[in-house]
């Protein structure tokens, strides 16, 4: 049974949404746009899953949640996707309280208590060692992931799940491999699945096929409270603001190519590039019968 089939199938045998579902999307509208749009979303995800194994052995997840659009929207698909059968894991959803100004800390707890979905809200102040240790005008992305990426490891081992699940997705990844190729000077991406340094969780991101767009449409019908970062987002002239400018306008002069982008990342060629530790270049021989 393809994906597609299956979700439909699975809303037809329960048309009607109840407990956490039915208070989550009670605010969508019910359209037929909507309805295409969010089994889209939900068929990109779950194709994710299965191409890169990520339901093996899997038994809870740590869902970190921002109370950004991105977060939000994965939350609610993989809760879909639970509700639906498709998804056989625990799911908890986690904030960290990074201590930013004038952060409204009651919005995510009233929100997710509101809907009976489990949780845990973890306050440490990163903001303040960020900002004593970055120097006016850099941007303070890297260090601040790296300690949220931390803390996020720390409180998933405490609350025993398997994986970190992080709301990433397809444009986050093509800004992410251009940023490293203009100016890391390497071919590299986020990564859909990879093991942690300590090799005892997984860090998964399931919107890797996820269109940004689809998800900013997406989030805007469901009526999100949007939390806004007023870190890292309250900088001007990021590395990673002019690749999505930059990848905005080929999408717009040649429709598609982010799609295509993606899958290419997906179907490299080693002996086609120049990294001889990828391909045995040395090894390369014409064979005996080319010689007579």
């Amino acid at each position: 049974m393809t994906l597609a089939a299956a979700i439909d199938e699975m809303e037809e045998a329960t048309p009607e949404f109840d407990g956490v579902l039915k208070k989550l999307f009670h605010l969508a509208p019910d359209s037929v746009s909507f309805n295409k749009l969010r089994k889209r979303l939900l068929r990109q995800i779950r194709q994710a899953l299965d191409d890169f194994d990520m339901l093996k052995g899997q038994k809870r997840w740590l869902i970190g949640l921002s109370g950004g659009k991105d977060s939000y929207s994965l939350l609610a698909l993989l809760l879909d996707l639970q509700w639906r059968g498709l998804l056989p894991v625990e799911l908890v959803a986690c904030n960290l309280d990074q201590g930013q100004p004038n952060f409204p800390k009651h919005i995510l707890p009233d929100y997710l208590t509101a809907l009976g979905i489990r949780h845990r809200i973890e306050y440490r102040d990163t903001y303040s060692v960020v900002k004593e240790k970055v120097p006016e005008g850099a941007t303070y992305c890297s260090l601040c992931s790296r300690l949220r990426r931390g803390n996020l490891y720390r409180i998933a081992r405490e609350e025993g799940c398997d994986a970190l699940v992080l709301g990433h997705h397809r444009d986050d990844i093509l800004e992410t491999f251009f940023m490293n190729l203009f100016h890391g000077g390497r071919l590299a991406a986020m990564p859909a699945k990879l093991l942690n340094d300590e090799g005892d969780l997984f860090v998964l991101r399931p919107m890797s096929y996820c269109a940004e767009e689809d998800l900013s449409k997406f989030s805007a019908a469901m009526q999100f409270p949007i939390i806004p970062c007023d870190l890292c987002g309250s900088q001007d002239g990021l590395q990673r603001n002019a690749m999505k400018a930059m990848l905005t306008t080929m999408e717009t002069q040649m429709p598609g190519r982010k799609d295509r982008m993606i899958r290419a990342l997906g179907h490299v060629n080693p002996s086609h590039l120049l990294d001889p530790k990828l391909f045995d270049f040395s090894s390369l021989a014409p064979s005996e019968n080319s010689l007579l």
